[in-house]
C-alpha cells in the first residue's frame, strides 16, 4: 500500500472515531510503529491533525482532499458493485455525465463497449479510461477544462460554464458527504491566497 492510500485510510479513521491511537492503527493497517509515526508526521505537516502522545486527533480544519490514488484502493468492492448496477442503466446513443471519483472511474471501465455513446465528465481519470478501452467511433468524450485538484478533477468556473451549456440524458454524480441543510458536499478548488505583507 502506498504512504497517501494509507494515510488516507488513516484520516477516515480519525473522522470516524475523533482520535486513533498508533498500535490501532498498526494493527489495523498491518505496519510498523514507524511507519504509522511517519504518516502521523506526514499528515500533521499538511494540516489535517493534531499528533497528540501516543496517537493523533483531528485538527480544527480537515481540509486535504486525499489524492486519486490514495481513494481508489479504498472500499474496492462496493465501488466495483455500484458502478456495474450504474453502468447497466446507460443505453446506447445517449449522452451522459459522470462526474469526477472513483466510483465513477470503476463505472468508466464498463462503459467502453456502450455504442453510441456521449459522455460529459470533469474527470480526467474518467476521460482517459473511456479514450483507452472505448472505440473512437462509437464515443464521443467532452472533458470539461477546469483547475485540476488532487483527485483528478477539473473544477472552477471554466468547468461551471462547460457544464452549463450542455444537456445529458442521464448523471452519475459522486460526493464526498452529505448534509441535511447543506445537501450534498464535495472539497471546492483552492482560492489563491493572499500574498505579500
Amino acid at each position: 500500500m502506498l504512504a497517501r492510500q494509507r494515510q488516507a485510510l488513516i484520516l477516515d479513521e480519525l473522522r470516524r472515531t475523533g482520535g486513533v491511537r498508533v498500535s490501532e492503527l498498526t494493527d489495523l493497517l498491518g505496519v510498523s510503529d514507524m511507519t504509522i509515526r511517519r504518516d502521523l508526521e506526514q499528515l500533521a505537516g499538511d494540516g489535517v491533525l493534531q499528533k497528540v502522545h501516543g496517537g493523533a486527533v483531528l485538527s480544527g480544519n480537515v481540509t486535504e482532499e486525499p489524492g486519486f490514488e490514495a481513494k481508489r484502493a479504498l472500499e474496492q468492492p462496493a465501488k466495483r458493485a455500484i458502478a456495474a448496477r450504474a453502468a447497466a442503466l446507460v443505453k446506447p446513443g445517449t449522452a451522459i455525465a459522470l462526474s469526477a471519483g472513483t466510483t465513477t472511474w470503476a463505472m468508466a471501465q464498463h462503459l467502453a463497449s456502450v455504442r453510441g455513446l456521449t459522455v460529459v465528465t470533469n474527470s480526467t481519470t474518467v476521460a482517459d479510461t473511456i479514450a483507452s478501452l472505448g472505440d473512437p467511433t462509437q464515443q464521443t468524450v467532452i472533458l470539461t477544462g477546469g483547475v485540476r485538484t488532487p483527485s483528478a478533477a477539473l473544477v472552477g468556473p471554466v468547468a461551471d460554464l462547460t457544464i452549463r451549456s450542455l444537456h445529458v440524458d442521464q448523471l452519475f454524480l459522486g460526493s464526498h458527504g452529505f448534509d441535511g441543510g447543506a445537501g450534498l458536499t464535495t472539497p471546492t478548488w483552492p482560492r489563491p491566497r493572499p500574498t505579500g505583507p
